[in-house]
């Protein structure tokens, strides 16, 4: 599982901006058609919403990988 941080003055980011800077896909485009696709989980469970937001301990999985959204580093 690898850890992505929020930037200091976030408390929150978007799934799409997530999996976008986390590596998980190389385009909005990708992480737009892979929500959509009911091929994203939040915490176990498929989120379709590509502007859902993900906060301190949110887990998402998507292609084989995970991350953990942390506001600490």
């Amino acid at each position: 599982m690898e850890i992505f941080y929020l930037r200091d003055s976030e408390d929150h980011i978007k799934l799409g901006q997530a999996l976008k800077a986390a590596g998980l896909v190389e385009s909005g485009a990708d992480a737009k058609q892979a929500v959509q696709d009911g091929e994203v989980s939040v915490n176990g469970e498929i989120d379709t919403r590509r502007g859902r937001k993900l906060y301190d301990r949110d887990i998402v999985e998507y292609g084989g990988g995970t991350i953990q959204i942390s506001s600490r580093k």
